[in-house]
């Protein structure tokens, strides 16, 4: 029952995705909107949701930062979201029925990536299952800065369920580029890589590997776009890193 599954969601200048993300959520009596440093008018559409509960707090990661997000919830059952994200009407409905007898249980989804309007669904992005609902006294966030998940435990029950949420991925495309700069500084954070060969490999393999591998090429010019961000991803992670190296060299 949806009555008691909070819906965390950690956030920053997210005013352009904030609003249809909390229409989809009237539903659920508790919304916990965590806010890091945010500077526009994210927290003013916030305010305007009766069920949402505004929480101001710093960025320690983003693992570090859902878990503390988490813990303003009053329920033990967490669904965690992005402030691009949508919980459509099937996928309410599916939640509305589930047993959340066992906490134990960590309930698996497919997250529908949208590339400006338009579902991708290759890329690396077509396949994309992840843990959103768990129960916060038995699971949670490892401590990841980056690319966090919920790791299972030994006596952990997964459940796939079977409606995707919708993921508003790309509004414009400066998304990628900011995105570039904001997860390679976190990436990079406290790491080296003293050769300028292994940058340039990772750096093409990510394009291969999206493009091909990942069978990108049959989205698009979207699929060439995202697999030149993944490009560009890890160029600059790695660079940093090795700009790094050398500064410690010195």
């Amino acid at each position: 029952m949806i009555k008691n599954i909070s819906i965390v969601i950690m956030a920053k200048d997210a005013q352009e995705t904030i609003e249809e993300t909390l229409e989809s959520l009237k539903a659920f009596p508790e919304v916990i909107l965590y806010l890091n440093n945010s500077s526009d008018q994210t927290e003013t559409i916030a305010k305007s949701y009766p069920n949402v509960k505004v929480v101001q707090g710093e960025f320690l990661g983003f693992g570090k930062t859902k878990n503390m997000a988490a813990s303003h919830a009053t329920n033990a059952w967490v669904f965690s979201l992005d402030s691009d994200e949508i919980i459509p009407p099937a996928l309410q409905k599916e939640l509305e029925s589930l047993s959340l007898e066992n906490p134990k249980a960590l309930f698996r989804l497919k997250r529908a990536n949208y590339f400006l309007d338009k579902e991708v669904k290759h890329s690396g992005w077509g396949k994309d299952w992840l843990v959103r609902l768990y129960n916060q006294e038995h699971h949670s966030f490892n401590d990841n800065q980056v690319h966090e998940f919920i790791p299972p435990k030994d006596d952990s029950l997964l459940i796939d369920l079977k409606n995707p949420f919708k993921h508003n991925a790309v509004q414009n495309i400066n998304q990628f580029l900011e995105k570039v700069i904001r997860y390679s500084d976190l990436a990079a954070k406290g790491k080296k890589t003293c050769f300028f060969s292994v940058v340039i490999l990772k750096s093409l393999f990510a394009f291969f590997k999206t493009y091909f591998l990942q069978l990108g090429f049959l989205d698009g010019w979207r699929g060439f776009v995202i697999s030149i961000s993944n490009f560009n991803g890890k160029f600059f992670r790695y660079t940093k890193r090795y700009i790094h190296c050398k500064q410690i060299k010195k």
